[in-house]
């Protein structure tokens, strides 16, 4: 039987004199963490425009899947960790083909599941920046995820979450989780950084693909660790 099909796919991000190009693999079937969905496109456009405060940065990427977003930060500069389920090694193997498809073999890709500790999450090194597009797809995820974030976060109280988000729902909100969990966001709008333009929020998926972007960051801490909390839900 045929496997699914697979493509190499080209992306450019130019300003003025300067561009960069990157190749990832997508793969064409519902494995959704395999194709190159507009969210990945707008992050990736995002951290080109602030490319020259990347260089020597410490960044994370969760949910990588193809990991466009974490190639260009390690194409600016960066010191990037790519990341995605421990349960999903298609979705690994994914990051790996990256890597190696833009020249950045020693890239590491690390299996870290959301609102689980695992030796590989304890272990990680200082990080500056963590970045996620479309993560928030599934809303049964999203206090995972934010588990992950905040713990992440309370690590590193400087650091901040970019993520891109695809509205899906009228209801789709983070709003009580944020506040949960101690975190604050800011709104980012598409035109600050030229992401506004069809061929960067687009997709040939069906379905609406309006896209939003925020950065995450840690609220006043008071005190309470995350530490003990996250324990008691490891599964």
């Amino acid at each position: 039987m045929a496997g699914p099909r697979q493509r190499a796919r080209r992306y450019r991000f130019q300003e003025g004199p300067a561009a960069l190009a990157v190749r990832v693999p997508e793969v064409l079937d519902s494995q959704y963490g395999m194709y190159v969905w507009p969210c990945a496109v707008v992050l990736a456009q995002y951290l080109w425009a602030h490319r020259r405060s990347l260089p020597g940065k410490r960044v994370l990427e969760i949910g990588a899947g193809v990991s466009l977003p974490g190639v260009v930060a390690a194409r600016c500069g960066a010191q990037v960790i790519l990341s995605d389920s421990e349960e999903l090694p298609q979705c690994l193997q994914s990051c790996r083909s990256s890597c190696l498809m833009n020249r950045l073999p020693h890239v590491p890709v690390l299996g870290l599941t959301w609102g689980r500790v695992s030796p590989e999450l304890l272990a990680l090194a200082p990080i500056d920046i963590i970045l996620g597009s479309d993560v928030f797809f599934d809303p049964k995820d999203f206090e995972d995820i934010l588990t992950t974030i905040y713990f992440l976060l309370e690590k590193n109280p400087q650091a901040q979450f970019w993520t891109t988000y695809q509205v899906r729902s009228a209801d789709w909100s983070i709003e009580a989780l944020l506040c949960k969990w101690k975190l604050k966001s800011i709104h980012v709008p598409l035109h600050s950084f030229g992401a506004d333009k069809e061929h960067l929020a687009s997709s040939s998926m069906p379905g609406r693909h309006t896209i939003e972007m925020m950065i995450i960051s840690l609220a006043q801490s008071e005190g309470t660790s995350v530490y003990s909390t996250l324990d008691s839900s490891t599964r």
